[in-house]
């Protein structure tokens, strides 16, 4: 069952990390963007680490409170979970 979870997270964090990538790019380049809710719920099912990461590598909407201080909270949140469901 762990490893269900860290295939899972190691996914969903991965999918976070190329929609921050891609949403950057598409930014720049003046074209249709990834919502803000689809961002938001990538990160809710379990990507909030990946989306976190990417955020700051590619300094993409880090100047967004809901963004800066969401992801953390959701990562914490997340661990935690996972923590409790292994145990």
């Amino acid at each position: 069952m762990e490893t269900v979870f860290t295939v899972y997270y190691f996914v969903l964090s991965l999918i976070g990390f190329i929609s921050m990538k891609v949403d950057k790019k598409r930014a720049r380049n003046d074209e249709y963007r990834i919502s803000e809710k689809t961002l938001w719920t990538i990160a809710l099912l379990g990507g909030a680490l990946g989306s976190w990461v990417g955020m700051n590598f590619f300094r993409h909407k880090t100047k967004h409170f809901s963004f800066r201080v969401g992801m953390p909270v959701l990562v914490i949140l997340h661990s935690a979970l996972i923590i409790w469901a292994i145990r």
